[in-house]
């Protein structure tokens, strides 16, 4: 026996498999992790029953998730999504790379054509770090930039911009918009009694300006109907409807992590436990599983790369120190001689009031 064992080591050694550890350790690797469950793949059946079309994806485009009680027709919806967009463009800093700009709406504009979608969408991107994107009435989309950086595959990219599509499809903002309305209608005659008369109606109006968060502001319904569209247009545009909850998930052990991470427009209506679940229970229900999916692209990681280079050169150059800035007298002369140029005994560069001698 001892032989035995002899000779298999001098074996080793003239074939120069010293790596015994190695060899052992591959033969019998260890167990790997336990993995969360809510991070698999929700099983899917090959075939579903929808009870209605609003569960159907094969009836898509042919069906109207926008109707209901509204005062708004969709000319007057765009009209309004257009002016509200001015709106947001004057006060945010804009992508305007080609490239991104292109991809990012080639992406939104796949999810359009594969949805109930009655307006044409304009899509852009917000030069922000913020993890967002929001669509106003009539279609008119943005998607900041901290979004692409944040999500890992076009797929997590598409779940997000596909729940905000549903949003502008199911007309939830004009819908929120009337039974504000509504509420103010209900107020007129108080209105018309009180100081005033029509001149305190107006007045009343001129205090409920429309501003681009006045159309964000969502129902827990509201948020789940826009998850159930969401899931199903991005399963009709090809992509793994498993993305959508991949990255929410993640979005909320970052909130875990380090509170503070879901942006303020998430935090009415966050990504909780109930949602995903949810969604899971939607993708298992009613979307028939696909022999493929597509879960990212090289493109995908391309603009990416390229937009995280944009948003560090803009960085960088906003911290240039060779940039012009506004500085006071003080500070110019301090530069000058080391020391602060003083004009009295306590004269710190601000300008002082005093007393003048009695009889002048």
């Amino acid at each position: 026996m001892a032989k035995t064992s002899r000779l298999i080591q001098s074996l080793l050694l003239t074939a120069g498999l010293l790596g015994l550890p190695q060899i052992l350790a591959a033969q019998n690797p260890p167990p790997p992790p336990p993995q969360d469950p809510n991070q698999q793949p929700v099983p899917q059946q090959t075939e579903v029953h929808p009870k209605n079309s609003k569960e159907d994806v094969e009836q898509i485009g042919n069906r109207d998730p926008g109707r209901g009680i509204n005062f708004y027709s969709l000319e007057k919806e765009i009209a309004l999504g257009k002016q509200l967009a001015q709106e947001v463009e004057r006060s945010a800093k804009m992508v305007d790379d080609p490239v991104v700009t292109e991809y990012v709406n080639r992406v939104g504009q796949n999810l359009v054509r594969n949805s109930d979608a009655k307006v044409p969408f304009t899509i852009k991107v917000i030069d922000s770090d913020v993890v967002n994107a929001f669509a106003l009435p009539g279609g008119f989309f943005y998607v900041n930039s901290g979004l692409i950086l944040r999500a890992q595959e076009e797929s997590e990219l598409a779940g997000v911009m596909a729940h905000e599509i549903s949003h502008v499809i199911a007309r939830h903002g004009t819908k929120n918009a009337t039974k504000g309305e509504i509420m103010q209608l209900a107020t007129i005659p108080l209105i018309l009694l009180g100081p005033g008369g029509w001149t305190g109606y107006a007045l009343y109006q001129g205090l409920n300006l429309a501003i681009p968060l006045t159309y964000l502001k969502f129902s827990r319904n509201d948020e789940r109907e826009a998850d159930f569209l969401g899931l199903q247009y991005m399963y009709k545009a090809g992509y793994d409807p498993n993305a959508y909850v991949t990255f929410f998930e993640r979005i909320q052990a970052d909130e875990r992590r380090q509170p503070g991470t879901i942006p303020k427009i998430f935090s009415t209506h966050p990504p909780t436990p109930e949602r995903i679940q949810n969604a899971q229970k939607e993708i298992a229900r009613i979307l028939p599983a696909r022999d493929e999916y597509v879960v990212t692209t090289s493109e995908f990681d391309t603009v990416k790369a390229r937009l995280r280079s944009i948003v560090f050169n803009r960085k960088a150059l906003s911290n240039d120190p060779s940039k012009p800035t506004l500085r006071s007298k003080t500070e110019r002369d301090k530069d000058k001689t080391g020391t602060p140029t003083t004009t009295g005994d306590d004269d710190d560069g601000r300008p002082t009031l005093k007393r003048r001698p009695d009889g002048q």
